[in-house]
């Protein structure tokens, strides 16, 4: 079997978690500090907040930006729920701007009209989607015509970069996830990163149970934190990831000279980006005989996503998921994302093309 994702750990993950367990100081501390401060540093970022996952990351964004009951918030429809979820935790209404049929990111023009329908807009959540930077300047460029604050979900694109600036600097804050699929994990967890003191210091106070000083509570805040435990993986991650990156840019070139199937769309990556594949996602012809040609010959596949977020049964009720998001839903329909995990072999990628050449 050839697995679609592959968890990278080694010895060196080992030995700091060790090392944290002999500590006896499990919970948020030294270690926390030092990861947001590696982060924000290979980033380039002022300031770095550890969290307990990208979800959370996205919320206190929100909230620490005055974002709350009555506002709206224009994202993608596709990607996943929790980029939305983080809207409705604040009492805020996600309106949605389909994306774009080349990049599958959130379509400038799109979000152009979604402004005009809903000018009362507060913000916007550009998400890197797959590991490819979204078309930021003209995002930028009418977010600032329009006040819109811009947030970046960088989940998928630990360590992309959009005309030679990497994403998660290119808005007013960002959030990344470290789960186990991420580009790199610290198992569970996620970060804020901002050059913005004032926002910095209340998600700080959000994520610690709306204290700085403990048992002075400043305002209802969450248990959000990351443990030392999460942030040992993580430091040892991270002096990974350009290695990382690197191979599964290596695997996606592999994949580009290789496959020459008429009815597969592959990724397209334009000139001023570098695109961090955290996922390789096919447009096909025919999905199901794709799956189970792949299911016949023991290769992992995933499908990113098969409902687009305003069509989730959980939105039902949501009034501005009532529309119609044509290049997503099309996307919906047709897309699988196939192994390029740094762990694969020429042997694996070989065969991986071989089975895809000659599906029908």
């Amino acid at each position: 079997m050839i697995p679609h994702v592959k968890l990278q750990l080694g010895k060196e993950e080992e030995d700091r978690v060790i090392e944290v367990l002999r500590s006896g100081m499990l919970a948020a501390g030294s270690y926390v500090q030092e990861f947001e401060d590696e982060f924000k540093r290979y980033h380039g970022s002022g300031y770095g907040v550890a969290t307990s996952s990208g979800t959370t990351a996205l919320h206190v964004i929100l909230e620490a930006m005055g974002i709350g009951a009555g506002d709206k918030v224009i994202t993608t429809p596709f990607s996943f729920i929790a980029t939305s979820n983080a809207i409705l935790y604040t009492g805020a209404t996600p309106v949605f701007a389909d994306i774009d049929p080349v990049t599958y990111n959130l379509s400038p023009a799109a979000l152009d009209n979604a402004v005009k329908d809903h000018p009362e807009a507060k913000a916007v959540i550009v998400v890197h989607l797959f590991g490819l930077p979204a078309d930021m300047d003209e995002i930028l460029a009418i977010a600032n015509k329009n006040n819109l604050i811009v947030i970046e979900d960088c989940a998928q694109a630990h360590g992309a970069i959009y005309r030679n600036k990497k994403v998660g600097i290119l808005g007013k804050a960002s959030a990344f996830s470290f789960y186990p699929s991420k580009n790199i994990t610290s198992g569970e967890g996620g970060m804020v990163l901002t050059d913005d003191p004032m926002i910095a210091e209340k998600v700080r106070i959000l994520v610690n149970q709306g204290q700085r000083r403990r048992y002075y509570h400043e305002m209802v805040g969450y248990n959000y934190r990351m443990t030392n435990i999460h942030a040992a993986i993580g430091l040892e991650q991270l002096k990974k990831l350009d290695i990382y990156n690197q191979k599964r840019i290596e695997n996606a070139k592999f994949y580009d000279d290789h496959i020459v199937n008429q009815g597969i769309q592959k990724p397209v990556l334009p000139p001023d980006r570098k695109h961090v594949y955290h996922q390789y996602t096919l447009k096909v012809d025919n999905r199901s005989a794709l799956t189970a040609c792949l299911d016949a010959n023991g290769i992992g596949y995933g499908i990113h996503y098969p409902l687009i977020m305003p069509a989730q049964p959980a939105y039902k009720n949501i009034a501005t998921c009532a529309g119609a998001w044509p290049v997503a839903e099309d996307l919906a329909d047709c897309c699988v994302s196939i192994p390029v995990h740094p762990a694969l072999s020429r042997n694996e990628l070989t065969t991986i093309v071989e089975v895809i050449n000659n599906y029908r």
